[in-house]
């Protein structure tokens, strides 16, 4: 396990691998490695999230766990078209990750991405968004862990998305976030493909 992608210093050399892949709906070139998430494509998983989620809107968006990046890339570069003034935090434990969404960022132009360990953001940001592939096999412990930190950062009205599959427990992480956070939220499921489901977490304002 020491050179799996939750490790916060993956083992090994990093040797880049450069991909073309649609985000933001085009494609565009990206630096991968091994020792990160998904290293040889945009996963289904990741893929299915983003032809579910709605264009960004003005304000502060968060991937959680953002791998090499694509998450991030794709929100930034549909901001960036549709003028859209948006700050996106691209946050993961693995530094080689974070390594590699900068770069890629960088390669894209994309100023507005900033790419941290999850003890980096400042505690004063509220999130207009959460888009997020969470990482189911880290086990629930750690995912509600994550989950509990992360979506009270969301704003008024702000929404997290979430791609589970279903197979990994979509339903019961469902019904684990109506009962940790109905109180203040809306949770339903907005889409199901490919064997996954899109879970969404609205504050109310």
């Amino acid at each position: 396990m020491a050179d799996h992608y939750f490790s916060e210093a993956p083992a090994g050399e990093a040797q880049l691998r450069t991909l073309t892949v649609r985000l933001g709906g085009r494609d565009v070139e990206v630096d991968t490695a091994g020792g990160v998430f998904s290293p040889g494509h945009v996963d289904t998983g990741t893929r299915v999230l983003l032809q579910h989620v709605p264009d960004p809107e003005p304000g502060a968006l968060l991937d959680l766990g953002c791998g090499w990046g694509p998450i991030a890339l794709d929100a930034a570069l549909r901001a960036r078209e549709n003028r859209v003034p948006l700050q996106v935090w691209a946050v993961d434990v693995n530094e080689r990750a974070r390594e590699l969404t900068t770069r890629n960022a960088a390669a894209l132009g994309l100023t507005d991405v900033r790419t941290v360990a999850p003890e980096d953001v400042p505690a004063d940001v509220r999130f207009s968004a959460i888009w997020s592939n969470p990482p189911i096999r880290v086990g629930k412990a750690v995912l509600h862990g994550m989950l509990s930190e992360w979506l009270p950062r969301l704003g008024p009205g702000g929404a997290a998305h979430l791609v589970v599959a279903k197979k990994l427990g979509a339903d019961s992480l469902r019904a684990w976030l109506d009962q940790e956070f109905g109180a203040d939220c809306d949770v339903e499921r907005t889409a199901t493909a490919k064997g996954f489901r899109i879970l969404r977490v609205t504050r109310r304002p």
